[in-house]
C-alpha cells in the first residue's frame, strides 16, 4: 500500500498549479506541495545542529534529473547547476498560503500521506517534523562502510532501505546521537548508497568541491541507523554497529620496478604514532615500512596495502608497477597468442593487463570505465566491436594496429593485409564444391578467410556468378510483362 501511495502522491507533486485551495477538515488548513531549501527541511529534523546548504554540481545535467524516478527526484534548483531543496508536500493555514507562492506552492485535492506543518512569522519560514500518517517504520537492514571513495571520505552501502521510490531526504544516526543530514547527488544516489566528506578527500570524482564542514565529527563515530524520507513518511533501518575509522592525511608512495625478481622502495608519510602498520601486497611479496621485495613477480599494476591491527584508522594504500620491454605475444590468424619462447601463462598476464589499442590511428580504451571489448579473453579479436561511435574495425580487412598493456613498455604492432585471390584460386572458386567452402569462410569473423572470400560478384562470393544472375532475373521480368499483356 506504502509504494501505491507514493505513486499517487508523486503524481499529484508533479501536477501544474491550479486555480483552487483544498481545505481540510477544519477548514481552516490547507494541503499542497512547496520548494523547501535544505536548511528549512532539515531544521526540525535534526534539531537545528547546523544549517544544510544547497549542493552545486559541475556535473553536466545530473543536478536538472528532478523528474519522478529519476537520479535527483523531488530536488528543485536554480536552473543553473545547484540543487537548491526538496519540493514536498504541506500544510498550512489557509490564510497563509498565498504567502507561499514565491516558494511555488501547488495546492492538493486531498490529504498526503506525509507531510511538513508550516508556519509562518512575518516572512520567516518554519516547519515540522515530517508528519508520518503511517506511522514511522523501522526495519532491519545491513550496511558496508568503505573509506574508499571517489564522492568523499565514507561511503555506505545501505540495504533494507525503501526502493523504487524518491528519496527526499536522508539522516545518517550514530551511537552518540549525532545526526547528519545528508543531500542529493553529492550524498544521496537511488541505489541505496549515501556517501560524504569529512575534510580529508575533498574533491569528488568530477571535480565538485565537497562541503565537509558539518560532517568532520563524523570521523571515529558509529552509525547505527539510517533513516530515509520519502513521500510515505519515515522508513529507518537499522544497520548494526557500523564503525567509521578515522581519516588522516597520509600517503603511501610505492617506486615502480622491473618484473621479475627484485625490490622497490616504499615511503609510508603523515601516519598517525599509534597506527599499527600491517603491510601486505599480495603472494611472492613481502613488505616492511622501507620497502617491498618480491619474487617472480609478471609485469602490471599492484597494490601494496596498510591496515591498523589496532582498528582505530581507516586502511590506506598506493599502487606500483612492474614492468618489462619483453612482448610475450604475437598476432597470429585472427587472435593474439603467445610468441616464440613465452609460455601460456606469460601470454595470458599481458591479455588481463591490456590497456589501449589503435586500429588504423584511433585509439581505443581497452581496461576501465568506457573500454572497448575487442579482445576476448583467449586473445581473439573481435571484428565486429562497436562502440557509441560506430564500429572499431571498418570491414575492410586492412588494419594496422598497435597494442598496450599496463606493465609492458614496448606496445605490440602489427599489420593484418587483405590478399588479393590468386588465379588457381578464381578458377577453383567456379566449381560447386569450391563455391560452399569459400561462402562458409566469408561467415567467419577472421581477416584471412574474409580475404579468401572477396570477389567482385554479388553476395555469392562466386566469380561470374553475376551474369546468371542478371540473366534469371531479365527472364523472369520479361515473363511477368508476358503476362500482364496476356491478361
Amino acid at each position: 500500500m506504502k509504494k501505491i501511495t507514493t505513486m499517487i502522491c508523486a503524481a499529484a507533486c508533479a501536477l501544474s498549479a491550479v486555480p483552487f485551495v483544498s481545505a481540510a477538515e477544519d477548514g481552516s488548513k490547507v494541503y499542497g506541495t512547496m520548494n523547501i531549501p535544505y536548511a528549512d527541511f532539515y531544521a526540525a529534523e535534526i534539531e537545528n545542529a547546523y544549517a544544510v546548504d544547497a549542493v552545486s554540481s559541475a556535473t553536466q545535467s545530473k543536478w536538472a534529473m528532478n523528474e519522478p524516478g529519476k537520479l535527483v527526484a523531488g530536488t528543485y534548483n536554480d536552473g543553473n547547476g545547484t540543487i537548491l531543496g526538496v519540493t514536498y508536500p504541506i500544510e498550512v493555514n489557509a490564510a497563509d498560503a498565498d504567502k507561499l507562492a514565491k516558494y511555488d506552492f501547488r495546492p492538493l485535492d486531498s490529504k498526503p500521506a506525509a507531510y511538513k506543518e508550516v508556519t509562518l512569522e512575518g516572512d520567516a519560514l518554519k516547519l515540522s517534523k515530517v508528519i508520518d500518517t503511517n506511522g514511522e517504520q523501522t526495519v532491519d537492514g545491513s550496511a558496508t562502510v568503505s573509506t574508499t571513495t571517489r564522492y568523499g571520505d565514507y561511503q555506505l552501502n545501505v540495504t533494507g532501505y525503501p526502493e523504487e521510490t524518491d528519496l527526499y531526504g536522508v539522516i545518517v544516526n550514530t551511537s552518540a546521537g549525532d545526526r547528519y543530514a545528508l543531500r542529493h547527488l553529492e550524498n544521496i544516489w537511488r541505489s541505496g548508497q549515501i556517501s560524504w566528506s569529512a575534510g580529508i578527500s575533498t574533491t569528488e570524482a568530477h571535480g565538485n568541491v565537497l562541503k565537509y564542514d558539518n560532517y568532520a565529527g563524523s570521523m571515529g563515530k558509529t552509525v547505527t541507523s539510517v533513516t530515509f524520507i520519502t513521500l510515505d513518511g519515515y522508513t529507518t533501518v537499522n544497520v548494526g554497529d557500523q564503525y567509521l575509522p578515522v581519516k588522516f592525511a597520509g600517503e603511501v608512495k610505492a617506486e615502480d620496478a622491473a618484473a621479475g625478481t627484485g625490490t622497490t622502495a616504499l615511503t609510508l608519510t603523515g601516519f598517525p604514532e599509534d597506527y599499527r602498520k600491517n603491510i601486505t601486497v599480495g603472494e611472492g611479496f613481502t613488505a616492511s615500512d622501507t620497502g617491498i621485495s618480491y619474487t617472480d613477480a609478471k609485469p602490471g599494476k599492484y597494490t601494496v596495502s596498510v591496515t591498523d591491527e589496532g582498528g582505530k584508522y581507516a586502511p590506506m594504500s598506493g599502487e606500483f608497477t612492474l614492468t618489462t620491454a619483453d612482448i610475450p605475444v604475437k598476432y597470429e590468424d585472427g587472435k593474439l597468442v603467445k610468441a616464440d619462447g613465452f609460455t601460456d601463462e606469460d601470454a595470458a598476464n599481458f591479455l588481463k593487463n591490456l590497456a589501449s589499442f589503435e586500429v588504423n590511428g584511433t585509439s581505443f580504451s581497452a581496461s576501465g570505465r568506457g573500454a572497448v571489448k575487442a579482445f576476448a579473453e583467449d586473445g581473439t579479436i573481435d571484428f565486429n566491436a562497436e562502440t557509441r561511435d560506430g564500429k572499431v574495425f571498418d570491414g575492410s580487412g586492412n588494419y594496422s594496429m598497435t597494442v598496450t598493456a599496463t606493465g609492458y613498455t614496448t606496445p605490440l604492432t602489427f599489420e593484418i593485409k587483405t590478399e588479393a585471390p590468386t588465379e588457381a584460386a578464381t578458377a577453383a572458386a567456379t566449381s560447386p564444391a569450391t563455391t560452399a567452402k569459400t561462402t562458409s569462410a566469408a561467415t567467419t569473423a577472421k581477416p584471412a578467410a574474409t580475404t579468401e572470400a572477396k570477389t567482385n560478384s554479388p553476395k555469392t562470393g562466386v566469380p561470374g556468378a553475376a551474369v546468371p544472375v542478371t540473366f534469371l532475373a531479365l527472364a523472369g521480368a520479361s515473363a511477368f510483362m508476358l503476362r500482364k499483356k496476356k491478361d
